[in-house]
């Protein structure tokens, strides 16, 4: 029998995260960096990569950073060709960057779809597509782990209509299955993390006007998420203690998903 404790050791593999200067990609960076991974995180402003650069040496992790604006194919396919020159190849592909936008579905500027629609889905096929091809298939390894969310397991009502996130976010869900099925026989598996709600900027909104009690009360465990409560499903997905996992939504959400609402 394998040891466990080696099969969560990520000592020797190199990993590129998206949006992976402050929230949910941040927690993944510091996730992936404490168990050995080498480290590129990506965003679209240099000052906060720095921060999150500085943040992360500050834990002993040691990670380089790249300027990208994923809702631009030039951008995306130039990320992709940096990373692989920075870390000689990408084993782990971190899919996080990501936007929402809040609109009753009568009224919903078709400028925020298609912003919503662009880099929550399209951005991450493209740099699947790129690293995939000129890296993990050629290895034979690859681990691609994509920002799915509860949204994407169903619809909104009421003050929350998001109904690009939510259709983006269920793309997401399929878009890792049908990755996993693709390129299984290349040694890559796809796993998306569907996160309930979790204190970030994009959900900074969300939270001030519905409010973390109201957020909170239907969820089995009674809180949202906190800064650690990813990391163990994200280091799961990017280790050899997942190797035989792909294909999997894992929502994270505190048992929200697994319960009828009451309301």
């Amino acid at each position: 029998m394998g040891s466990i404790k080696k099969a969560f050791d990520l000592t020797g593999r190199n990993a590129l995260i998206t949006g992976g200067s402050r929230g949910l990609g941040l927690q993944i960076a510091e996730a992936l960096g404490e168990q050995g991974a080498r480290l590129v995180i990506s965003s679209r402003k240099a000052p906060d990569l720095e921060t999150a650069q500085a943040h992360l040496a500050g834990l002993g992790i040691k990670a380089d950073w790249i300027v990208a604006d994923n809702s631009k194919d030039e951008d995306v396919k130039r990320l992709a060709d940096e990373a692989i020159k920075k870390l000689g190849r990408v084993d782990i592909l971190v899919n996080n960057a990501g936007a929402t936008w809040g609109a009753p579905t009568e009224d919903h500027p078709i400028e925020a779809w298609d912003k919503v629609m662009n880099l929550n889905v399209r951005s991450l096929f493209l740099l699947s597509q790129q690293v995939a091809k000129r890296s993990m298939i050629p290895n034979k390894y690859g681990r691609i782990i994509n920002l799915a969310s509860i949204a994407g397991l169903f619809g909104s009502s009421g003050d929350m209509q998001m109904v690009a996130y939510n259709t983006s976010k269920g793309a997401v869900v399929n878009f890792t299955r049908a990755l996993a099925g693709s390129w299984g026989r290349y040694g890559i598996t796809a796993n998306a993390l569907a996160p309930g709600f979790f204190p970030s900027k994009m959900t900074k909104g969300t939270i001030e006007a519905v409010g973390v009690e109201k957020l909170a009360a239907g969820v089995p465990l009674r809180r949202i998420g906190d800064e650690d409560d990813l990391k163990g499903a994200a280091v799961l997905f990017a280790s050899d203690a997942g190797k035989h996992i792909t294909g999997q939504i894992r929502a994270v959400d505190g048992g929200l998903t697994s319960v009828l609402s009451s309301s």
